[in-house]
């Protein structure tokens, strides 16, 4: 039994998306104490931009003409793809950055979906329970002056919901820039509100993922 954990943020120290993920990590831990986390964290060790193109054009040469980059970019699809695959559930931390997806998921997922166990006829990762947690330093929410403004939630829940086909629940922790930017102290209150709501759904979601990976085996 063991829970993959994948960490985007850049800022370790002060993550507001790692520290919700800590949440859901917790309650995953005492329901399976003597189960395993096997961590990637994006901001210690990013996969290399030119992996994906590598591990591609790799794809279309014989493995006797491929060159070390590409042998070495499709190792590495192989590494990322047999860490979902094995775990019993997921949970990945996912910020939102200038109003799109993190490039270091987008590196890390565009690599790891050349492996065909994960691609769109594949079925290892179908049913899954999983986690996403993501965090937005404003608000984007529907009537708000930025509204439409986020273009990373919509695609990571298409990618990981439709494409993977895991069985997924969002933790949305909006305003985090609240308390950081001036512009945005008349928020102070609703911030705190959204914060404590995040960490309830982190918590329930936590539950949630250890019994659903429990009942599956």
């Amino acid at each position: 039994m063991s829970l993959f954990r994948l960490d985007a943020s850049i800022l370790p120290t002060t993550s507001a998306s790692r520290s919700l993920a800590d949440l859901v990590e917790a309650e995953w831990l005492a329901a399976h104490p003597e189960s395993g986390v096997v961590r990637r964290d994006l901001s210690v060790e990013p996969v290399p931009a030119t992996a994906w193109p590598d591990a591609v054009t790799g794809g279309f040469a014989p493995e006797a003409d491929r060159t070390e980059r590409q042998r070495e970019a499709r190792a590495l699809a192989t590494t990322l793809a047999d860490e979902l695959i094995d775990a019993e559930a997921l949970l990945l931390a996912v910020p939102l950055y200038n109003y799109g997806v993190s490039q270091h998921f987008k590196t890390w997922f565009d690599l790891a979906y050349t492996d065909p166990r994960i691609d769109p006829q594949g079925t290892a990762l179908r049913g899954k329970p999983a986690t996403l947690v993501t965090v937005l330093g404003g608000n984007y929410a529907p009537g708000s002056p930025k509204e439409g403004w986020d273009h990373s939630t919509a695609w990571l829940r298409r990618v990981l919901e439709d494409v993977w086909g895991l069985d997924l629940r969002i933790v949305e922790r909006p305003f985090t820039l609240v308390g950081v930017n001036p512009a945005l102290d008349a928020f102070t209150e609703v911030a705190a509100e959204l914060k404590q709501t995040a960490e309830t759904h982190a918590v329930r979601s936590g539950r949630e993922i250890a019994q659903l990976a429990a009942s599956s085996r």
